[in-house]
Order: C-alpha cells, then structure tokens, then sequence
C-alpha cells in the first residue's frame, strides 16, 4: 500500500522551523473464525487505519491520532499535537529518531497466499480441528473452542529528521481449548499452529498438543513441599525470558525498576546461557526489518555466556542514557507513542532435548504451566513466586502428575543455577521464542 508512506511523508513535510514531526501511518485487517459442535459459532473480520502524529517544539512533544486516512483529519490530528506541545513539560531528550546509517535487513514477512485464502477454507481448518480434537482421545470431555484466524498488515513512518520506511506483514494460526476428563478429574489443555500463510499452518499439530496437554494432567495431586531440579516447558521458559528482557529495558533501568541497572559486564548467568533479541529471524513471530521509530531491527546480544552484555533501547531512552538506539521501538498502533520492547528473543540452544534432559534429573519437576506470573514476579527485587502444575521427575524418568503448587526462587538465583539449554527451539506466537530450560534448586511449595 504505497499512499501509506507518501501521506506519512507529507505530514512529515510539514515541519515547521524548529520543529520535529514524526507521522507513523498503518492498516490492518484481520478474520476469525470460531466451531463449536461442528458448525461455526462465528465468522468475524475487521478492517482498520489510522495515524499517529507526534511534535516535537522547544523541547516540548504532542502526540493526536485519527482513526481513518483521510489527509484532511491528518492535518487536524497534526494541529491538535501542535497544540498538545505546548502544554506539555520541557523534556530536553524529548525528539524523533534520526538515521543512524544501519540498513534494514531485507527479509520477507508476507505471504500473497493468504490474502486470497477464502473464508469457505478458513471455516474447513476450525471445523477440522475440532473432529480432530473430538476423535483424538477418549478423554476429551469438551472443545471449549477451536479457532482459524489471520490477520495482515502494512505501516508506514516518516519524520522531518529524514526517516521514511515501510514494513508489511501476514500472520495466521488455529488453536483449540479442550476439557480432558477422567472420573472426577479434569484438565484443561490447549494447542495452536502458526505460521505467515495457510500452508504453514498445521491442524494436525494443534490437535496433538492440545489433546497431550489436557491429558497428561490427569490424576494430578498435590505433592509435599521440597527442593529439587526444575525443567521448564518451552513455553514456560519463553514467559520467563519475556520477564528478564522487560528488565533489560533501557527505560526501566533508567527508572531504577530494573534488578539488572548498572550491571552491563557482570556474570548474571551460567556461562552455557546466551539471551538475544533478534527480529531479523524470520522463524520469528515478531519479526520485523526496522522498529517503530523506522530505524532497522539489528540482532541484540543482551547476556551473552552468562555476562550482562547490552540494555534494549529506543531514542528517547537511549537519549536519556547518553547512547544510542538498539532499534527496539515497539507501539501498540497509530493510537499509541514508541516505547522500548523486544520483538524476537531466544536462548541460544544447547545439545540436550527435553527427554535427554529429564534423563538427567533424579528427583524433579517438568514445569508445564505457571500462573500469576504479574503478581508473582517483583522486575526489581528479582523474587519470583508462581503457581505451577506440571509432571514430577523420578529417576530420570516422568513419573506423577502435580497441581496446586507453588516454584519459588529469585531470577538471579535461576539465572545462576540453568544446568542445561534445549536444543528443542520453538517459535511460539509472542515476542519471545521457547526451548525447554533447567535449573536446579527451586523450592516446590505442596501438601
């Protein structure tokens, strides 16, 4: 969508002497699609555009937004963050993003295909779910759900500074919510397939993982407190990785909300643990070629064989801290300013898989789902304190299955004690990827 970039650039062109404008501009559509008892329950699709304006003059910003791409309301959005401006505070690191000379990497996150996918296929891949799930155990009680969705999207950013990019992308998934029961008990259990186009996407996968979620619980007791050896699930592992990056902001330590601020250099970790932020990957859900201040996305090193290596940053952090941008400005959409964000972490693998590693454990626990993560989890102190559920370790062997339990620890002490980094890398559908992770003395709160 070309007129996108060339209305960011003619608002950008509107800045006046001693004026810094920055017009960021996007379109999004999206489909969802919902079975329930073999038929649809509902067909969704939305559309929306819009653009975001910020001011920057006498070291004062604005921001003002409209909700259409009609230049006419744009340049009442422009006059209202002129206006906004003027009553703000005086913020000396207040500014847009100048080039830096770091060239996007050129890297293709869109797929034509699912443009013309129609919605006839989009209902089969619910609906197919939904047998698959219903026939794939007897245990399934209830499909709470099963869902087809997509969405794609394009956005545009110009500023008077010089900056003027695009970027576009598509994404799709299915995903199912089952009940899985066995006298009284039951389980829950979910499972998803993503991917850039309908061919990535397979049914089959979601299926199987919900269905092995669910199941695996079953007969869960609660299990007398003890010290012992965690494995986290990949996708327990990318929820706590998400965690230590939010600290790794540039903003946050500015803020002295950050238990890592003024540790770069320091060992923070198991020297086997490297942590990178890279949304130059493909494989990526959050992948992207520049950030939302148009700068290019570059890999970030943020612990690297256990050292403190690098802070995230966007301009007006990476201002406050007398350097520069890491490319890591992330916005919620035209209706919101940049602020800092990883896009694409990972740990690097290691050698093991989840089998080998439980293979090495003589009593533990394989984590499967945590909860109350947000009031659980202190970003500055580092205390960590969650519900879990998950399958005891006996032997080097999965032995009972356990719930209503509490894993309690600190991030540095997590960090510090990883025995061991999968190799079993997967690309989940959020800013973080998974991979199965061990660390040993953790306290298990049960009976």
């Amino acid at each position: 969508m070309p007129e996108l970039l060339e209305i960011a650039q003619r608002i950008a062109a509107q800045a006046r002497p001693g004026e810094q404008i920055e017009a960021y501009v996007s379109w999004h559509r999206e489909t969802e699609v919902r079975a329930f008892e073999g038929a649809v329950e509902s067909l969704s699709s939305a559309e929306a555009a819009g653009v975001g304006i910020r001011v920057i003059s006498g070291q004062r910003q604005g921001f003002a937004y409209v909700g259409d791409l009609d230049e006419s309301h744009a340049r009442e959005a422009l006059a209202e963050a002129r206006d906004n401006a003027r009553f703000s505070s005086i913020d000396e690191h207040a500014g847009v993003a100048a080039p830096d000379g770091v060239a996007p990497e050129t890297i293709e996150l869109w797929n034509e295909a699912l443009l013309d996918y129609p919605n006839e296929k989009k209902i089969a891949c619910a609906l197919e779910l939904e047998r698959l799930v219903r026939s794939g155990d007897p245990r399934i009680r209830q499909v709470v759900s099963t869902d087809y969705g997509d969405a794609c999207g394009e956005s545009a950013i110009a500023n008077s500074l010089g900056i003027a990019t695009t970027s576009r992308e598509t994404t799709c998934y299915v995903s199912a919510d089952v009940v899985a029961g066995e006298g009284d008990d039951t389980q829950t259990g979910g499972g998803y397939s993503v991917g850039r186009g309908p061919d990535e996407i397979i049914v089959e996968r979601a299926a199987k993982d919900a269905i092995e979620r669910a199941t695996r619980l079953l007969g869960a007791t609660k299990p007398p407190s003890a010290k012992l050896a965690v494995i986290f699930d990949p996708r327990v592992t990318a929820t706590l990785i998400s965690i230590i990056a939010g600290t790794l902001s540039g903003e946050e330590v500015a803020r002295g909300r950050s238990l890592f601020a003024d540790r770069i250099g320091e060992e923070v970790a198991a020297s086997m643990l490297t942590l990178v932020d890279d949304p130059t990957d493909i494989r990526a859900f959050g992948a992207s070629a520049i950030d939302d201040e148009g700068l290019a996305c570059r890999r970030n090193v943020l612990i690297e064989d256990g050292q403190l290596a690098k802070y995230l940053y966007d301009t007006y952090s990476a201002r406050t801290a007398n350097t520069v941008s890491t490319g890591s400005a992330v916005r919620g959409g035209f209706k919101s300013m940049p602020g800092v964000g990883a896009r694409a972490l990972c740990l690097v693998p290691g050698e093991l898989d989840q089998p080998g590693m439980i293979a090495s454990i003589e009593n533990g626990l394989l984590v499967q789902g945590i909860s109350g993560v947000h009031s659980g989890v202190n970003r500055v102190s580092g205390d960590f304190s969650v519900g879990a559920e998950g399958v005891m370790i006996r032997g080097g062997r999965l032995a009972e299955p356990v719930r209503e339990i509490t894993i309690a620890s600190t991030i540095q002490k997590m960090l510090q004690n990883v025995l061991a980094v999968g190799n079993d890398l997967e690309w989940l559908p959020s800013s973080a990827a998974g991979v199965s992770l061990a660390i040993g003395e953790i306290s298990m709160s049960g009976a």
